[in-house]
């Protein structure tokens, strides 16, 4: 019986990779978990009233693209932040979490070759791993591109051969980025829509992380596109509640973009995709009304961040996120660290290597770790104070 070749190169996904290290150690100390980016701050009490009130709906098939109220509340939430009008029935639809939707948007707008032939996918490197298993789902090329601090921690896709540009079908963005808290500027993707409008290619862009920030509000894409008169069948964009809200396991996120793409992601998930219950649709389109407990998610978050500036602030190499909730912090090798620090202090962190590929030596990730800033404030200076002492002391 034969399997398919084109995964067969995978790596292990991060976190098996991480209990493998760490695992057959004892830890150093009383465990404090600081890998995985699931947001532990309260979410609005309301959210499970509104579900019950709407626990009828499970007794219904819910609607695929989501419920005319949630597409509704996706919109204005959008014409709130970004000042563009999206049309709730042709440019949006709602999604059982970002993961499905940046997976089957590939499927459904990759084409099978570009100028004659196999299209490339750009993605940054590191990145989140389903950018690169979706250029893999459609017989694409996989290309990383190193977002290092030399390029402001987000890829330079502009500094890529124009053979490979004019092959290229798809680029891949996260802004703010996971892991390294960097916001593409209103110039970054400014010249970002250039480049995709003179190599003719698609903008993925993954703002998950939009609404955690330290002062301003992370300029999004739309914005810019509109500013730009450029064709928003060009522009994909993706986010959800679960970071917004602290709501990672209501599985609720949209996808916006032109009528065309949207029409074609819509009838791939047709056939083949999972929609959001009637009752978990209900709440979410009351929660992306609501700005006030984003409000306060966003002021939890501040204060993380003044604690890590202030435990890790003098420490060479530090650089402040300017969004998100994870530090990205230099290491000399982060497999190495990562396991020196569980071994002694049982603070739990993740190799940086695991986010991103390369071969040792060229892997953009292997000399930091990340850290997720998710724990309670206690926990979390603890934590950080035990890893600073144990790396940096």
């Amino acid at each position: 019986m034969k399997f398919p070749e084109r995964f067969s190169n995978l790596p292990e996904y991060a976190f098996p990779r991480l209990r493998a290290l760490l695992d057959v150690h004892a830890p150093g100390g009383d465990v404090l978990h600081m890998t995985i980016g699931e947001p532990k701050h309260d979410f609005p009490p309301w959210v499970m009233d509104v579900i019950a009130e709407n626990a009828h709906l499970f007794q219904s098939y819910p609607p695929n693209e989501g419920s005319p109220e949630l597409r509704g509340a996706i919109c204005d939430w959008i014409s709130r932040r970004y000042g563009v009008i999206i049309d709730p029935d042709s440019q949006v639809m709602a999604l059982n979490g970002t993961r499905e939707g940046l997976y089957n948007a590939a499927m459904a707008l990759c084409p099978e070759e570009k100028n004659g032939a196999k299209p490339v996918v750009l993605t940054p490197n590191p990145f989140y791993q389903v950018y690169m298993v979706a250029a893999l789902s459609v017989g694409a090329e996989p290309r990383f591109v190193s977002a290092t601090a030399e390029t402001g921690h987000l890829p330079d896709f502009a500094g890529l051969p124009s053979e490979v540009l004019d092959r290229t079908a798809i680029a891949y963005i996260c802004s703010p980025a996971n892991p390294q808290g960097a916001v593409a500027s209103r110039e970054y993707w400014q010249r970002l829509i250039q480049l995709a409008e003179r190599h003719d290619f698609r903008i993925f862009a993954d703002e998950c992380y939009s609404e955690i920030y330290r002062a301003a509000p992370p300029t999004g894409i739309l914005t810019v596109a509109q500013e730009m008169g450029a064709d928003l069948e060009r522009i994909v964009l993706f986010n959800s509640l679960s970071k917004r809200s602290n709501l990672a396991g209501l599985r609720s996120g949209f996808v916006a973009g032109g009528p065309e793409s949207i029409r074609r992601i819509r009838q791939l998930r047709a056939y083949s995709g999972a929609p959001l219950p009637g009752p978990l649709q209900a709440a979410a389109a009351r929660i992306w009304a609501d700005e006030v407990h984003v409000e306060e998610n966003r002021a939890l978050y501040q204060e993380k961040y003044a604690i890590a500036d202030e435990v890790l602030g003098d420490l060479q190499g530090y650089a402040p996120p300017e969004a998100g909730f994870f530090l990205w912090l230099p290491v000399e090798d982060g497999e190495r660290a990562a396991l020196k620090l569980w071994q002694e202090t049982g603070v739990r962190v993740l190799p940086g290597a695991y986010l991103a590929q390369g071969a040792p030596g060229q892997n953009p990730g292997e000399t930091y770790i990340r850290v997720a800033m998710v724990a309670p404030k206690t926990e979390l200076r603890r934590g950080l104070e035990r890893l600073r002492d144990c790396l940096y002391g």
